[in-house]
């Protein structure tokens, strides 16, 4: 996986949807999970209770969008803020956002 140049590729939240559903399948995969049920991912998909995955899952997340479209986009910085809570109930839309606000879009 290579950086994102934006001058090139624009970026949009069904982009990076598809990107993050890419990612998930690496991860996923591992488990031996029917990555068929990706498209069906959405924003609102929930990262442990729709998926199953745990916090060490969202380690490779994260260096997979770091991957992706650079250091800017750091995944543990960001949830640094957040409660155990709302880690927990981590929806895809949220690691969207993210990748849209770090790289400016």
């Amino acid at each position: 996986m290579s950086i994102i140049d934006p001058a090139t590729q624009p970026l949009t939240r069904d982009v990076v949807l598809d990107d993050l559903r890419g990612m998930l399948a690496v991860v996923l995969d591992q488990y031996g999970a029917d990555v068929e049920e990706l498209a069906e991912i959405g924003e609102h998909t929930l990262f442990h209770d729709d998926l199953g995955l745990e916090s060490i899952d969202l380690v490779a997340v994260g260096a997979l969008l770091a991957e992706r479209y650079g250091e800017q986009v750091n995944l543990a910085a960001h949830l640094a803020e957040f409660e155990l809570d709302e880690v927990i109930g981590l929806r895809i839309g949220v690691l969207v956002e993210l990748v849209m606000a770090r790289t400016g879009h």
